[in-house]
């Protein structure tokens, strides 16, 4: 009653939620952890272990001859850091607060910024820790040498936006279904150890096999990236416009469903379960 509306302009406004988005996403980045650098290290600590994992897997099977010629870390981690990328922010995503969550009773707060976030928290901690292990690996043991690094970096950016727009379909159909989404975001997830496409490479696979991976977005972001990564390497069955219309079509659905939800949804519903 006795509050002096101060009328916003647009550039104030953005800076304004562009300030409770960083608060945001510094909280969801804190969450998994009270320290900050013990959150950072256990990212970290995990995707050293599925690299670690996966290059014995190849040295024990004699895999490591299928692979391209050049730096084979290289290779795996340009399979790994993009799977973990996307469903990383799957998860993420998917599991932000929702408009029946406490949190949107604070004015600045909306699920927008909820949303947003949960994928740039989700995309700082990925980023960092891929460069501390390519930083270590290149003081450490061996230079690095990536052939186009803004194209490979690109196709992180893809994963992520993919996994974001995948993760926010997720998100928007959790009220209606919450034990189903569980269910499909898992299954989700867990299908992408293997049509991720991480392990093999698309030029080699027969035509019938390719049918079975060339719907996942995210199959097309790492073939895609390791013809950024290595000189010898042309990807000639995938696509990164295909894996950026997919994300730019769940987003519209997304967004649409978010909209619609947010009428409807009420505390009621996870109460009555």
């Amino acid at each position: 009653m006795f509050q002096v509306r101060t009328q916003k302009t647009s550039v104030s406004g953005l800076i304004a939620m562009g300030e409770v988005v960083f608060h945001s996403v510094v909280r969801s980045v804190r969450s998994k952890h009270n320290n900050a650098l013990i959150a950072l290290g256990l990212n970290l600590l995990q995707a050293v272990l599925f690299v670690a994992a996966f290059y014995i897997m190849f040295a024990v099977l004699g895999m490591r001859g299928s692979a391209i010629r050049g730096d084979f870390l290289l290779y795996v981690l340009s399979g790994i850091f993009l799977f973990l990328t996307h469903t990383k922010t799957v998860s993420a995503v998917a599991g932000a607060e929702g408009p029946s969550s406490p949190m949107m009773q604070h004015a600045p707060m909306n699920t927008m910024v909820a949303i947003l976030s949960a994928a740039l928290g989700s995309l700082y901690i990925q980023v960092l820790s891929l460069l501390i292990i390519l930083f270590v690996y290149h003081v450490a043991f061996t230079p690095v040498h990536i052939e186009q690094p803004i194209g490979a970096f690109g196709m992180v950016l893809l994963a992520w936006f993919t996994g974001a727009a995948v993760g926010l379909v997720f998100l928007v159909m959790k009220p209606w279904a919450p034990s189903l989404v569980g269910i499909f975001s898992m299954i989700y997830q867990r299908a992408n150890m293997i049509a991720s496409g991480k392990m093999f490479l698309a030029n080699t696979l027969p035509t019938f096999m390719l049918a079975m991976f060339d719907w996942n977005p995210l199959f097309h972001c790492i073939d895609q990236s390791r013809g950024y990564v290595f000189i010898n390497y042309n990807p000639h069955h995938s696509t990164w416009q295909y894996a950026a219309s997919v994300g730019l079509v769940l987003v519209m659905i997304g967004l649409m469903g978010e909209f619609y939800t947010r009428r409807h949804v009420s505390l009621s519903w996870s109460a009555r379960r």
